[in-house]
């Protein structure tokens, strides 16, 4: 049950991810919906531990920042797709991540393991019905 449990939880954060980020910036790639579902997938696995809460939002953060530099290293420069583009931000690493999306990924943070801790026992009651 647990596959059927992180298979939604993916496919909810692809969903939501590529909504958002249509919403900001009027677009999206196909690759966002791997990328922005995985990310939603790890802050349901950080939501699930016992740190503090603020803890949570802050590990959430720092491991979105993470995949985001590793995806846009692979996406971006590796493969040459052009997804993003963070050069023009202040202390950008290699254009991938920089201090301003990894503020808006903890904003981010607060509402998306408000929701995996809201979605972990209403899932579970329900996938052992």
């Amino acid at each position: 049950m647990i596959f059927i449990e992180y298979v939604f939880i993916y496919f909810l954060g692809a969903s939501i991810y590529c909504s958002l980020e249509i919403l900001y910036r009027g677009w999206t790639h196909w690759s966002m919906f791997i990328v922005g579902g995985g990310c939603f997938l790890l802050m349901y696995l950080i939501s699930g531990t016992t740190v503090p809460l603020w803890s949570k939002w802050l590990i959430s953060a720092v491991t979105i920042s993470t995949v985001e530099l590793f995806s846009g290293l692979i996406l971006n420069t590796l493969l040459g797709l052009g997804v993003w583009d963070y050069s023009a931000n202040a202390f950008n690493i290699a254009g991938q991540v920089c201090p301003l999306f990894s503020l808006i990924w903890l904003l981010l943070s607060v509402p998306g393991i408000a929701l995996c801790l809201y979605l972990r026992p209403l899932l579970q009651r329900l996938l052992q019905a």
